[in-house]
């Protein structure tokens, strides 16, 4: 029987046995277990076609299955407008209108929506040509560093929208009666999006503008 002592290692085989082990496990071949996720991922880098239409223009796209809302607006549509702000629907930042309705784009896939008519800050109105919304903002002083303002504005369309088809926030008195055109709701109603420069009163100043009510 060969004893320990009988095994003489050089420094030099060492080396070469420990770079041999290393390199062993890359030669080895895809385990049969691994090769649906490996046929997965090569499916999603293909894509999947999507049509939007997007501030009155019918856009066809073909996106990762993961992509988000937010992502395709800005990295495929270049519409920048609308911002990425904590990416996690806290913020506010990339508030964008789909069929009427007013959503956090960081929330949702844009697979998730095929067919919706999406609106962003950009096809609200454009400068000469301002959405009375926009309007207000400026008039009112709404902003300060202008990254929520995107956000804000067409949370403040939709919201106004809410109001009218009578749809109740947490500060409506009478769930029986159409919630109020107030400075009380609208300040409720706009609580989810962010402005870290605390422009709220001058934000609240616009929408009460629009809405034809005193701040």
């Amino acid at each position: 029987m060969t004893r320990p002592t009988d095994f003489n290692l050089t420094r030099r085989a060492l080396l070469a046995a420990g770079a041999a082990s290393t390199a062993v496990p890359g030669l080895a071949a895809t385990p049969p277990e691994a090769a649906p996720a490996a046929a997965a991922d090569a499916g999603a880098s293909t894509g999947t076609a999507v049509t939007l239409e997007v501030n009155g223009q019918t856009r066809r796209l073909v996106l990762d299955t993961r992509t988000t809302l937010l992502d395709a607006l800005r990295e495929h549509l270049h519409l920048t407008g609308t911002k990425k702000g904590c990416d996690h629907g806290q913020c506010g930042a990339c508030t964008v209108i789909v069929d009427g309705r007013r959503i956090n784009s960081c929330l949702t896939l844009a697979v998730m929506h095929p067919g919706a008519k999406v609106t962003t800050v950009e096809g609200l109105g454009v400068p000469g040509h301002l959405h009375p919304m926009q309007a207000a903002f400026v008039k009112h002083d709404g902003y300060q560093c202008g990254y929520c303002t995107p956000g804000q504005i067409c949370s403040a369309v939709g919201m106004l929208d809410e109001i009218a088809q009578g749809v109740p926030s947490h500060v409506t008195a009478d769930l029986q009666a159409a919630p109020q055109l107030a400075t009380v709701e609208f300040r409720e109603r706009m609580s989810g999006n962010i402005c870290r420069c605390g422009a709220y009163s001058n934000i609240v100043e616009a929408i009460s503008e629009v809405a034809g009510v005193k701040a």
